[in-house]
């Protein structure tokens, strides 16, 4: 009988997988947490770059109140590009102001600037998942060139009038390898592509479930195609797309119809936000897209050509597409949309990748194990709406096959498989 009650204890279990679209649909009504990194390690950034705690390469989570210098010490050779980025986490729903944000910055020993980032939340006051990088770039005749001791820190910019609550931060710590053979500002055949895209038609195809991560680290691949979700207000969804060295990225994200609270269909500006980040989490772009529950509304975001000499670029939206790996897109619904929309809105997101993958720079290691690299598996994992972790996992797939089962019919199913096995051991006693 015992055997019995575990057995569709798992069942229903399944059903309510965290992540999985039953868990939400069965949830509450605020939106879900923000996923850290499951190997993410706690650390404490102190408020002085000599006593800050050492990260290598991976992931860590802390946190920071209004006006904090948080510092971490990092040890850099003198061969591979380092990549720190901060991901702030503010409480959804908390009031925050426009220029609200955090800085990243990474400095020498003697306190040169190695590079830095900053990211606000931008016009429409909305609290969100927010990120960008700073990093040590490998180049002749650059600043902090030296191997040694380097400081990361993160300072939380906060108006007075802003939620003075703490923010959760996850940390990310990539290394790039060098280069076998480094040109002069650049590898010479890969140079920088400023030209104006010019967007391809819709993608063919039937449109497909896909269901958005809670943040970097559970987004769903998205290949191209036309993929459908939803969106509550004061959430948002995480998506990924893998993008080579060569191509380029063009998603139009689309908001439909939805129902109204009431008679009236109020014009909500800065209705939603979307997010475009590179492979180790540098914001490439941010745009708001007012929308009101009657009219649809969408935003078109078209990307630069991945090439390695970009980075030497010195405008955000070319140099940062400066990595082949997987590129996030994150699309945000203020909270104010629950004062005129019944329910969620419907989000359909048509992708297209163009450009055949090309050769890349010639690095001196394995680029692909560091996560700057497109694999057969990645590739896979866009073209099923998958994470690459479920696509290699054979038991996660399994897992996934059932979240097309609502919540309430799997535990109908679960209580039907507990009866069957109970009734066969009352039968055998």
């Amino acid at each position: 009988m015992r055997s019995s009650l575990a057995a569709a204890a798992a069942l229903c279990a399944v059903a309510a997988l965290p992540g999985t679209a039953a868990a939400r649909s069965a949830g509450p009504e605020d939106p879900p947490a923000y996923g850290t990194a499951p190997d993410a390690r706690r650390v404490e950034g102190e408020e002085s770059s000599a006593h800050g705690p050492a990260i290598e390469p991976g992931f860590y989570t802390d946190d920071i109140g209004p006006g904090e210098r948080r510092y971490y010490s990092v040890a850099l050779d003198g061969e591979s590009n380092a990549w720190i980025s901060a991901t702030a986490l503010p409480e959804p729903g908390s009031r925050v102001e426009g220029m609200d944000g955090i800085e990243v910055a990474l400095e020498s020993a003697d306190g040169t600037d190695c590079g830095d980032g900053d990211v606000s939340f931008g016009s429409d006051d909305t609290a969100r998942p927010i990120a960008d990088l700073a990093g040590r770039m490998i180049k002749e005749d650059g600043h902090c060139q030296e191997p040694g001791v380097y400081h990361f820190s993160v300072e939380r910019d906060s108006d007075e009038t802003a939620d003075a609550g703490r923010w959760p931060l996850e940390i990310s710590f990539m290394r790039e390898p060098g280069l076998r053979n480094p040109a002069p500002g650049g590898p010479s055949e890969a140079a920088p592509d400023a030209a104006t895209p010019s967007p391809p038609g819709a993608p063919k195809g039937e449109t497909r479930l896909i269901e958005g991560g809670t943040g970097f680290n559970d987004a769903p691949g998205m290949g191209e195609g036309n993929w459908s979700d939803r969106l509550r207000p004061g959430e948002t969804r995480f998506y990924k797309v893998p993008l080579d060295w060569g191509q380029r990225l063009h998603t139009q994200v689309e908001f439909g119809t939805a129902r109204a609270k009431g008679d009236r269909a109020p014009y909500v500006s800065g209705a939603f936000r979307v997010d475009f980040y590179n492979t180790a989490r540098g914001r490439i772009g941010t745009d708001g897209v007012g929308y009101r529950p009657d009219k649809p509304a969408a935003y078109r975001l078209d990307g630069q050509r991945v090439a390695f000499a970009n980075r030497f670029d010195g405008s955000t939206e070319l140099g940062e597409t400066r990595f082949a790996g997987w590129y996030y897109i994150a699309v945000h619904a203020n909270g104010k949309l629950a004062e005129s929309v019944d329910g969620t809105v419907p989000v359909v997101l048509r992708t297209t990748v163009v450009g055949e993958p090309e050769a890349g720079p010639g690095y001196d290691g394995d680029a692909e194990e560091a996560g700057f690299g497109v694999t057969e598996g990645d590739r896979e994992a866009a073209a099923e709406g998958l994470s690459r972790s479920a696509a290699e996992s054979g038991d996660t797939l399994r897992l996934l096959g059932w979240t097309g089962i609502g919540a309430g019919t799997a535990m109908i199913l679960g209580l039907g498989l507990w009866t069957l096995l109970a009734r066969r051991s009352a039968a055998r006693a």
